[in-house]
Formats: structure tokens, C-alpha cells, sequence
């Protein structure tokens, strides 16, 4: 009996030893620079935004308003939400990896922040797909709005799943809303609920400012959704998305080496071969 267990023993360790062995040589996707910068806190950093964080949180320019005890308490739920711990897969790195660097050059071309580049990634998780409202592709456009700014849709094309196409689409729409709103957190919102319904909140509440406005479930969490994204994006080891491995994202924290992104097949060995040690207590 104790026989067997050594071996057993032995077997998991030597599948442990060659899990780290396989991913420490793994070079698959090579990524040159992760399309954000990508920090690497200390230990202590790691378990969750720090008061200094929030309090440096923007969007657009336009800092977030933290010091108001609900505006922080919502922006702690939304990050929380956002954490590994519950979405539990690192995708939407992967997602932005490879989409980010086709977004952010036209963005920058239409005088775009760069922050709206989280939309395509709350929307649509940078997906193809149709919502059951008809909206549609990476940006989820509905039909007429993507008529409305250049695109064709019908039942042979439908150049709302193109990303170059209907991100210049999508621009043109958000240079439209800030005309309107002068404000990046109020356009947004509109896109998020329509310019219309924003407009009709406005004159109603007597006010503009987002984050004291009194709007539906949607719309009213659209920017913490956002910000929360970024957060993830640009921080993901203060999220718990890298806290398995640093080759989810990145080999080393020295900007002067390469980088790397850990195949999608590597890590499920990976993981399948560690879990045989210890239970996943995420």
C-alpha cells in the first residue's frame, strides 16, 4: 500500500515538474508588448485596488468622483465582479491582445480616448454575435444606427462583424455624442441607452453628471463596467488573473525582454496537471 502511494506521489510531482518545464519553454504567440502596459505589484498589491488607486481612477480623462461613499462603493462591487475570482478565465486578455492593436490607431485617428476601446470588450467580450434586441457585431450596433454611420446590414452583408469597419463606424457615432454631451462619461452612457433617453433624463433630473443621476440598472453600472474593464486589462495581477502564473500575460516584469502569452492548450494542461495536487480554491 505505501508502495503504491509513493508511486502515485512520484507521478504527480514528475507531472508538476514537467508542467513547469513545458510552460517555462512554451514561446507559442509570441507578443512583442501586451497593447497595455502591464504592471507587476508587490505581493501585498495583489489582493485588490488600493485606496490610492481608486482614488487615481479615470476614465476618458475625466477622474471618477471615488471620494462620494457610493460612487466607491459601487466602483468596488463592479471591480470585485470584474476579478478573476469570479469571471474566472483570462479571455479577455487574449481578446485584447489580438484586437486592441487593430482599435486603438483608429481611435487615435478620430481624436477617440483611447479608453473607449472597453467597449467592444463589455459589449461583446470582442465577439461576433447578435444580441436578442438585434444588435449586432463587436460594437453591438443596432441596424439603423450602423446604417446611420456608413455600414451596410442586411441578410447577405453585414458589415457590423467586420472590426475595422465598424469601429470607424462607431467612432464617427461617439464624435457625434460628445457634440452633444461634451462630456466622455456622458457619451458612454448614451451609447450605451441612446442619446434620446439620455437627453429626456437630463432635462428631467435638472442635472448631467453621470455618476448622480438616477438611470436604469443597464445604464447606471455602463462606465463602472468600463472602468472595471480597463482596471483588469491594464492591472492583472491586482485581479487575480495572473496570480497561477505570470505567463498568463507576461514573462517578466523587464520592459527590455519579450513577451509572451501562454497558449490557450498549454494552460488547460497546465492547470489539469496541477489540479491532480490541490483543488482550484478560487
Amino acid at each position: 500500500m505505501i508502495t503504491k502511494h509513493l508511486i502515485a506521489c512520484s507521478v504527480i510531482l514528475l507531472l508538476i515538474i514537467f508542467t513547469e518545464i513545458f510552460i517555462g519553454r512554451n514561446t507559442a504567440t509570441p507578443i512583442n508588448s501586451f497593447p497595455q502596459k502591464v504592471d507587476f505589484p508587490s505581493p501585498r498589491e495583489q489582493k485588490g485596488p488600493s485606496s490610492d488607486l481608486k482614488r487615481s481612477l479615470k476614465f476618458a480623462t475625466e477622474r471618477i468622483p471615488v471620494h462620494n461613499k457610493k460612487v466607491a462603493w459601487k466602483m468596488d462591487k463592479y471591480l470585485k465582479a470584474t476579478s478573476f475570482r469570479h469571471i474566472q478565465t483570462g479571455r479577455l486578455h487574449q481578446q485584447a491582445a489580438r484586437w486592441f492593436p487593430v482599435i486603438e490607431p483608429i481611435l487615435k485617428q478620430h481624436g477617440i480616448p483611447e479608453d473607449f476601446k472597453y467597449i467592444p470588450l463589455v459589449e461583446s467580450g470582442l465577439l461576433e454575435g447578435t444580441s436578442n434586441k438585434g444588435a449586432s457585431g463587436y460594437w453591438q450596433f443596432m441596424p439603423q444606427t450602423a446604417r446611420d454611420y456608413g455600414l451596410r446590414v442586411g441578410p447577405s452583408v453585414d458589415e457590423r462583424q467586420d472590426l475595422r469597419k465598424s469601429t470607424n463606424a462607431a467612432c464617427l457615432y461617439l464624435n457625434s455624442l460628445y457634440k452633444e454631451f461634451k462630456s466622455w462619461t456622458l457619451v458612454a452612457a448614451a451609447y450605451n441607452v441612446g442619446e434620446n433617453s439620455l437627453s429626456r433624463q437630463i432635462a428631467i433630473q435638472g442635472h448631467n453628471d453621470y455618476f448622480m443621476m438616477k438611470l436604469n440598472r443597464e445604464t447606471a453600472s455602463y462606465v463602472y463596467k468600463l472602468i472595471s474593464m480597463k482596471e483588469i486589462i491594464e492591472h492583472p495581477l491586482k485581479y487575480g488573473f495572473a496570480s497561477r502564473s505570470k505567463n498568463l500575460l507576461a514573462r517578466d516584469a523587464d520592459e527590455s525582454k519579450p513577451r509572451h502569452f501562454m497558449s490557450p492548450a498549454v494552460e488547460r494542461d497546465a492547470l489539469k496537471a496541477l489540479s491532480l495536487l490541490q483543488p482550484e480554491t478560487m
